[in-house]
């Protein structure tokens, strides 16, 4: 297919010397909220990685997490919020640190958010197939988990190759759906008084807080909001960006943060503090102690809508990340960084069409190999890619606070003031730093690395899973450094691209 053509399939693409192919859209912030929320998917939050977080990590002290993760992500997006009026671009991760550090290591973290982003879309697909496959066993339907996953695979690429305002409505109405269950089972948990009074003390003192494993803790707690960020690669498609982009980061920050501090609160007074830790690790292996609650509070009918809506939870939060990574794709396709047919749009759509089937196939051959493997879809699939994600998550998000503080001590005559520029971004990559440090040293822990005696040591799991984050990392850099010096056209397209 030639890329200075336009295709018989409508899609249209840029020649190396033409203007950049467009996406177009007419996102406003309720449907950016809507669409990086969904991808937090907070039903998924709640019912899946809140009990393995109250189980190993810090027990009922776990909703604090919440709000510690919540308030770095807050004061990570004041700079991010403060250098979007200075990035016109839609690359996010790339463009932002490609221009407050350099382009190389721009490039670097493109390819590392590539990974993370697949790592936690690939995770997803594991448990909603799983939860898909348990759901049809009840009906006597006995399907293999990594089927149902392609059958959502499907739907989620044809989604995706159509225009974002076709995703954004799907999303709304799934996210309408998952958040209303979550409230009134929260309402009617506290309504009741839980099985034995409303607590503060055990779940919001420092004690709590600290108490077990908190990096383990940390892990999940930060792995809830990825996708928050995501709000910057809309920006092509958003109306109004310089106000648009802010307003819908933080208000997604600010929700998501409440909602899930509410509900895990409620989830520990459902069960009381000094036994939500038990009734989490009897239920791991089914997924199902929030169903056992909504079973518990309300009714076993209850119960069977959250299995439905936690099925289209996790199918909106597959959705969302197809969305991010395929403009991912098309940003550094236009910047030069990768083949420029995933510059390529559609011509009826306006969606980034072959990144959209690119994207789809790199998901494909990722289940086709942990099916092979014969992996587990939960223990291993869902926990071990959610713990990568996570990881370069917060790698990401550290290296856009030191480029916001770099950007502005370059660009003095730029207009932000004290806090923007320097302060929120230095406690935000404070913060950021800890979680990193404890999300690696309890790496072991979540993927079951250890030594003779049993206990937790960094083993070729470790290793091999977060040395994909580094590979990733350092192969763009390499490949930063190689264009500047062998095809110094394509490096420059991509300095235009993050200027």
């Amino acid at each position: 297919m030639s890329i200075s053509n336009t295709s018989d399939e409508g899609l249209s693409a840029a020649s190396p010397s033409s203007q950049p192919a467009a996406l177009s859209g007419s996102l406003g912030v309720g449907s950016i909220v809507f669409m990086v929320v969904a991808a937090a998917a907070p039903l998924t939050v709640i019912g899946g990685g809140t009990p393995v977080g109250i189980l190993l990590g810090n027990g009922s002290g776990f909703p604090t997490t919440y709000i510690v993760a919540g308030i770095a992500l807050a004061l990570f997006s004041v700079g991010l919020s403060a250098m979007a009026r200075f990035v016109p671009k839609a690359g996010a991760f790339f463009a932002y640190i490609g221009k407050g550090l350099n382009p190389t290591w721009g490039l670097g973290a493109a390819m590392l958010a590539l990974i993370s982003y697949t790592a936690i879309q690939i995770s997803v697909y594991c448990l909603i197939g799983l939860q898909i496959a348990v759901a049809l066993q009840s009906f006597s339907i006995s399907i293999p988990w990594w089927v149902c996953s392609l059958g959502v695979l499907t739907v989620t690429a044809l989604l995706g190759y159509r225009h974002i305002d076709m995703s954004s409505k799907v999303l709304g109405v799934l996210l309408v759906g998952e958040i209303a269950v979550i409230v009134v089972l929260s309402v009617v948990i506290f309504a009741t008084g839980g099985a034995s009074g409303i607590h503060v003390g055990p779940s919001f003192s420092p004690s709590a807080f600290v108490s077990g494993s908190p990096g383990v803790a940390f892990m999940f707690g930060i792995a809830s909001f990825i996708g928050f960020e995501s709000t910057a690669i809309y920006r092509s498609e958003a109306k109004n960006p310089d106000t648009t982009i802010p307003r819908a980061t933080y208000i997604a920050c600010a929700f998501a943060s409440i909602l899930y501090v509410f509900a895990s609160w409620a989830l520990v007074t459902a069960w009381g503090y000094d036994s939500v830790v038990e009734v989490a690790g009897s239920t791991l292996e089914a997924g199902n102690m929030l169903q056992m609650t909504g079973e518990r509070y309300v009714g076993g009918w209850y119960a069977a809508v959250i299995s439905v809506l936690l099925i289209t939870s996790l199918f909106a939060c597959v959705l969302s990340f197809h969305n991010v990574l395929a403009r991912y794709m098309h940003a550094m396709g236009n910047a030069g960084a990768l083949p420029r047919a995933l510059a390529q749009t559609h011509r009826k759509h306006h969606s980034p069409a072959v990144a959209s089937l690119v994207q789809t196939a790199t998901a494909l051959l990722a289940l086709g190999i942990i099916a092979a493997s014969n992996m587990d879809p939960y223990a291993q699939g869902f926990t071990w890619f959610s713990g990568v994600a996570t990881a370069g998550f917060v790698t990401l998000m550290l290296l856009t606070c030191a480029s916001v503080i770099v950007f502005f001590a370059r660009q003095k005559q730029l207009k932000a003031n004290l806090w923007q520029r320097n302060i929120a971004p230095a406690l935000g990559g404070t913060i950021l730093t800890v979680f990193l440090v404890m999300i690696v040293m309890n790496f072991p822990l979540l993927v079951g690395d250890s030594d003779a005696a049993g206990n937790p040591q960094a083993g070729v799991l470790t290793y091999g899973l977060l040395g994909l984050l580094l590979a990733f990392f350092a192969a763009g850099v390499v490949q930063a450094l190689i264009l500047k010096a062998q095809s110094p056209e394509r490096y420059n397209t991509m300095l235009e691209f993050i200027s």
